[in-house]
Parts: C-alpha cells; structure tokens; sequence
C-alpha cells in the first residue's frame, strides 16, 4: 500500500496529513476554511486517494499560511508514497468543465518541480479563503512534490466554479499519473530513476 504521513508545526500552523494512494475509502478534511476543505475533498475524491488533513492555522489574521502550508505537506506526503515511483504511468492530464466554466491541469512526476500557473478570479474570496491563494496552494503542491505542473483556466465566469474545476482537474491528472501499470518495469525514463 502506498501510503504516508507528514506533520508540520510552525508558530503559524500545526498540520497533519495522512494520504493513501491506493485507498480512496476515507475521506477526512479539517483545516477551518470551509471552501479550501471543499476544495481538498474535491480533489481527493476525483484523484481516488483516501486523505486525512487536520490542519490548525492562524486564521485570525487570514488563510495564507494555512492554505500555503497545507499544500507544502500534502506534496511531502504524496512524494513519499509514491516511494521510488516503479511501475507508475508518470504523466497524467485532465480537462474539468464545471457548468460555464473550463479548467486544464497537466502533470509529470519528474523529481523536478514547476509550476505554470494561469487564472483570473474576479472575487477574491469565497468564505475566509482568498482567491489569490489558488497559486500558492499549487506552487506548493508542485515543489514539494517534486512535480512539474500547469494549471489553466480556459474560461469562466464563477469564481466558485473556476477553481472547483482547477481542483478537480489536479486530483484527476494525479490519479492518471499515479496508476501503476504492469507493463512498465522500473521508471519511465533514460535516467533509469526519477529522484
């Protein structure tokens, strides 16, 4: 089972997360910005992962620090699941619509972390969470990862649905990217290993 745990504890915020590749029973998510937690869930479920996020932040001053960090240990976690990544597909892509809107995320789990980012949100915030925070969340999904990522909003009016369909898109192209397949044997690459 490709499973593993990450914990983080700053003066800003305590987080715990425990992600199962290959497990998508549970579903568990608590960071206290209930649309970053719509968020989670929503690519958890579409990625086919089982995720267990406890996350405790300084939201008295704003969800920086909570969304930032939140995706610094998910990406820990989900690079150490996936171990020496054997037998995986590595590239995963995914095209989301959600009702007028349009989102593309494309990825590889190269061990070499980018991230191109393109999105235009004209509510900034939903609930407590800034809309602006969408990058960082990636940003830090994708360096700590060590994944290389590009996310796209085609087109949108609904804030809501713009970054629902961003999310969604992710947890797609992961499980595409995560999928072992028989066929291949040790890593897809000329290097022999992927770090």
């Amino acid at each position: 089972m490709r499973t593993a745990t990450g914990e983080r504890e700053t003066r800003e915020t305590k987080i715990a997360i425990e992600c199962r590749l290959d497990n998508p029973s549970v579903v568990e998510i608590e960071t206290g910005v209930g649309f970053f937690d719509h968020m989670l869930e929503a690519f958890a479920r579409h990625g086919r992962i089982g995720l267990t996020c406890k996350v405790e932040g300084d939201l008295h001053i704003d969800s920086h620090h909570t969304v930032e960090d939140t995706g610094i240990v998910l990406g820990k976690v989900i690079r150490e699941a996936l171990g020496d990544k054997a037998g995986i597909v590595r590239y995963g892509s995914s095209y989301v619509p959600m009702d007028e809107a349009l989102a593309f995320v494309a990825i590889d789990i190269s061990g070499r972390p980018f991230l191109h980012f393109e999105g235009e949100f004209a509510t900034q915030s939903l609930g407590n969470f800034d809309t602006e925070l969408v990058k960082e969340f990636f940003q830090a999904f994708a360096f700590n990862s060590g994944i290389t990522l590009h996310a796209r909003v085609l087109y949108g009016e609904n804030t809501h649905h713009k970054i629902e369909a961003l999310f969604k898109a992710l947890g797609r192209a992961l499980a595409e990217a995560v999928r072992i397949d028989a066929k291949i044997e040790g890593v897809i690459s000329t290097k022999g290993m992927i770090e």
